[in-house]
């Protein structure tokens, strides 16, 4: 009995010498942190730690400028917080079907996406992204200096359930504005910008082939570019997005806005202007090879920048207004946190960074970032000075062309359809752009057409 005492005694002492040996030999190791074992740390080590150490999150995003150019920067985050990003930017439609697949599932495969704003109502609506107001309400997850106010209504709209919950952080807002890049010939025939639809009619007759540059040139993608013609007439889309879906494509709105826009495509366009993609269009307004376009403002801008041909010719204006009014297309994107993801905090950690003042400003300034969502960046003088080009602030145009979003007029492109519609759109104005068929018969085709898509797609008509 007093062996079996003295064996447990002596036990006892090698287990606590052994333990005591282990905690020094942590010590050592960790550089005098072995009060960590306890809970304590000490206060050098402290400031040194990030909060999300050997955490990794996946983000994706279709390729465009600023997803690009944020690539560069990831490292600055992984420095900041710890976390480590595995990103990916695949082309547009290949991102959208790759998302929408992953999203439907609720997967756990990403961690951050990009909302994009012809699905916004499928993948908001379904509820496949997570609610941001917690995040942006809670000081403790996002501070004062983040300034959610800061960003364009007009450009979180769209990311906005129906009960005004916000769903994403816009980067990039597309807004469709006029651009000119041999204004010398319009001022020569004693022309403005046009402001209606009769006077761009008139003026492109005036200075087409002037100088022996065609007057009008856009990007083929008419379910984008025709549509504010198409409204500006009085035509819709839907009869009323989001709750009536039934398609309204055979209205003599509709033709009548068709007619009119084959008619400065092709009466006044290069050879082949119904071919021209958006780069291509750039590069052709930029080199002065056309002359007046109607598109985005983020792709009309490069008509003012280093490298275009006609930097000293160039002016800007609204989207010309038609019979029924002013309607500019406007399209938001932006980040959001899949409702599978693993770590929301984490995710919320890369978005707040992502469009920060700081990283938005800094990315404006350095690379020349002109598409911005922030309304301090886009008043600063930094801002101004690199994007009042010939007198007109692009700035101050692109918040003017987002405030006609108060107006609605853009709840057709958030329907979850509406890539269907889309693509009948582009064939129906296609066939009446090359003569193949007369704008009524050709959008009562699309009509038909979109209907039996939406019936497939379960819509109930």
């Amino acid at each position: 009995m007093a062996r079996d005492e003295s064996r447990s005694t002596e036990a006892r002492l090698t287990l606590r010498a052994a333990e005591t040996h282990r905690r020094r030999i942590l010590q050592v190791a960790l550089g005098g942190t072995a009060a960590a074992v306890t809970g304590l740390r000490a206060p050098g080590v402290l400031a040194q730690a990030k909060p999300y150490q050997g955490v990794t999150l996946n983000v994706s995003c279709w390729s465009s400028t600023y997803p690009k150019l944020l690539g560069d920067y990831l490292p600055e985050f992984t420095e900041k917080t710890g976390i480590k990003v595995n990103y990916d930017t695949p082309g547009f439609p290949v991102y959208n079907q790759r998302a929408d697949l992953e999203l439907s599932t609720k997967g756990s495969a990403y961690d951050v996406l990009n909302v994009t704003f012809i699905f916004t109502s499928r993948w908001i609506g379904a509820g496949w992204f997570t609610p941001l107001d917690p995040y942006l309400k809670d000081p403790n997850k996002t501070p004062a200096d983040f300034d959610f106010a800061d960003f364009l209504p007009g450009s979180v709209g769209p990311m906005r359930d129906r009960n005004g919950v916000v769903h994403g952080i816009p980067w990039l807002t597309d807004a469709l504005i006029a651009g000119c890049g041999r204004f010398d010939l319009f001022k020569q025939a004693g022309l403005g910008l046009p402001d209606t639809f009769d006077e761009l009619d008139r003026s492109l007759a005036v200075v087409h082939k002037k100088d022996n540059v065609p007057a009008f040139l856009t990007e083929n993608h008419w379910g984008w570019t025709f549509i504010p013609y198409l409204q500006g007439f009085g035509g819709n889309i839907f009869r009323n997005p989001p709750d009536d879906l039934m398609p309204t494509l055979d209205t003599p709105e509709v033709a009548a806005a068709a007619e009119f826009f084959a008619k400065i495509v092709n009466a006044y366009g290069p050879e082949g202007a119904a071919g021209y993609t958006y780069d291509q269009a750039n590069e052709a307004l930029r080199a002065g090879r056309a002359n007046y376009s109607t598109n985005n403002q983020v792709f009309l801008a490069l008509l003012g920048t280093e490298g275009s041909q006609v930097t000293k010719t160039s002016n800007f204006g609204l989207m010309p207004k038609g019979p029924k009014g002013r309607f500019p297309g406007i399209a938001s994107h932006a980040w959001g946190i899949p409702i599978g993801a693993k770590n929301k905090d984490a995710s919320w950690e890369f978005i707040k960074w992502a469009m920060s003042k700081d990283l938005i400003a800094r990315m404006a300034d350095k690379h020349g970032l002109g598409s911005v969502t922030r309304r301090s960046v886009l008043e600063s003088a930094a801002y101004k000075q690199r994007m009042v080009m010939n007198g007109v602030d692009l700035g101050k145009l692109f918040i003017d062309t987002l405030a006609f979003a108060e107006q609605g007029h853009m709840k057709y492109r958030t329907v979850h359809v509406y890539p269907q519609v889309n693509a009948q759109i582009n064939q129906a104005m296609g066939r009446v752009i090359s003569g193949q068929m007369k704008a009524a018969e050709s959008f009562k085709q699309a009509q038909v057409n979109a209907i039996a898509d939406l019936r497939r797609a379960g819509v109930r008509l």
